[in-house]
């Protein structure tokens, strides 16, 4: 029996509609993430996650995951911050969204979740971005890349990243824009930064409403990044005397970006004389000492189950590596023998570019008159407090506010000074990822950012 002509068109109208409803639901709405596995109950925000293409010709795409502010903050109102992580190499996911500032952190059974009672999307929508390609999720189908990556290219791609990205979410063009992070995002945040101020130039509301950035222990300027470091190991009697000299006369500060070999041997000693410490946070006991005394006071304190775990790295790995997380949250499914990792084995190993200072941006960026802070944990002997103060004293700023302690909570939480274009502010007791072991500290020092002002001086 044969179809009428009738009949055959209005399948046809069908069809059309059909086919054109498959491209409804836009990529916005793809990439929102429903649930977590191991959540908690009573999300109340929304989150996205997936990959923006940056280069269609390598096949690059970067992996980002946004976590907007809780209903009840009323997120449309709220700035816009992207958060990024230094290595180079190293993933934004595994620390700032897992371990520092995120909503979630990851219990020891590397399965299940538990919320951050300081989770800065309270205050800010949170955007944290796998840079560069072949960091965590991000990847490249050209292999050559992964020996070829170094700041001007993933600066580049950051900037192609926001540029989409903004396309993919409308809703973010125009709204208050900031970019955050630590250690050697410290080189990331300024040239990315400096990027969106030369591309916004002449453009009048730019899609891109950038205001400024805020940078932990980061690195900053070569010369003065060793002669720091090398003096906060002295000073807090990691290395002795006589190596503390070597180091002095052994490496030349900041005009190679090659250590020479007498430098190198330096460092060596340094490294010996230091023992098994925790170099990220000095008095605290490295994982594999603590696993064991964390799991017995937990059983005797249950008020110590949310106290600093120095193991959440590990957590980090195990939880990224399972199928149904990699699933929703749209993720490329990794595993052997390619798992998914905090760090990248290649990426950073084979850097191609990084110049020896950030100073000149800075000094550019704070003329025109961006909100510019800095922070510092003073237990991390990686990036320590030392460098970061020669290295804003290079910058020979004007004095607004003098040295000062600020308080939380009637005690001492740190010290800042405000310069004319520029703050610092040191975490008393906090490591090289300051939200991780202070965090209550931490998020204190993000408000005071976010709302332009210094921070609490009152003993209250």
């Amino acid at each position: 029996m044969g179809t009428s002509p009738s009949t055959v068109f209005l399948y046809y109208i069908l069809f059309l509609l059909l086919g054109h409803c498959c491209f409804c639901i836009s990529q916005q709405e793809r990439d929102e993430i429903t649930e977590l596995p191991g959540q908690p109950p009573n999300v109340t925000f929304n989150q996205y996650s997936g990959y923006v293409t940056v280069n269609k010709e390598a096949g690059r795409a970067l992996f980002y995951w946004l976590v907007e502010s809780p209903a009840s903050r009323a997120p449309e109102t709220r700035p816009l911050v992207l958060w990024l992580n230094g290595g180079p190499g190293c993933s934004s996911i595994a620390y700032g969204a897992a371990e520092e500032i995120g909503p979630f952190r990851i219990n020891p059974d590397g399965k299940t979740l538990y919320f951050n009672k300081y989770a800065w999307h309270n205050l800010a929508n949170l955007l944290f971005l796998e840079s560069p390609a072949g960091v965590g999720f991000s990847y490249t189908n050209t292999t050559s890349d992964l020996y070829t990556f170094g700041d001007q290219r993933t600066a580049e791609d950051a900037y192609t990243f926001l540029i989409n990205w903004f396309v993919r979410f409308p809703q973010y063009k125009h709204r208050e824009f900031y970019i955050a992070g630590e250690s050697y995002a410290g080189h990331y945040i300024p040239q990315l930064s400096q990027l969106v101020y030369e591309r916004n130039k002449g453009i009048q509301n730019p899609i891109m409403n950038f205001k400024g950035f805020l940078v932990g222990n980061g690195v900053m300027d070569d010369y003065h990044d060793y002669i720091g470091t090398f003096e906060y190991w002295w000073t807090h009697a990691l290395i002795s005397d006589s190596t503390y000299r070597l180091l002095r006369n052994s490496c030349d500060y900041g005009s190679s970006q090659h250590p020479s070999t007498d430098c190198i041997k330096a460092l060596n000693i340094a490294t010996v004389e230091q023992g098994n410490i925790d170099p990220y946070s000095i008095f605290t006991r490295p994982c594999n000492d603590t696993s064991s005394l964390m799991r017995k006071l937990r059983g005797h304190y249950p008020w110590m189950s949310r106290a600093y775990d120095p193991c959440t790295e590990r957590y980090s790995n195990m939880y990224f590596n399972l199928p149904e997380v990699q699933k929703a949250l749209h993720a490329n499914v990794t595993g052997i023998p390619y798992p998914w990792k905090t760090c990248s084995d290649i990426v950073g190993d084979y850097w191609a570019d990084s110049p020896v200072s950030m100073l000149p941006i800075y000094q550019e960026l704070i003329a025109a008159g961006f909100k510019i802070w800095i922070f510092s944990g003073d237990t991390d002997s990686v990036v320590p407090v030392t460098a970061t103060r020669y290295s804003v004293d290079a910058l020979k700023l004007p004095t607004v506010i003098n040295w000062y302690p600020w308080y939380d909570n009637g005690k001492v939480g740190g010290w800042s000074q405000v310069y004319k274009g520029l703050t610092l502010v040191t975490v008393t007791g906090a490591g090289h990822e300051v939200p991780l072991h202070r965090p209550r500290q931490a998020y204190i020092l993000f408000r005071s950012f976010l709302e332009n002002k210094p921070m609490p001086r009152q003993k209250v």
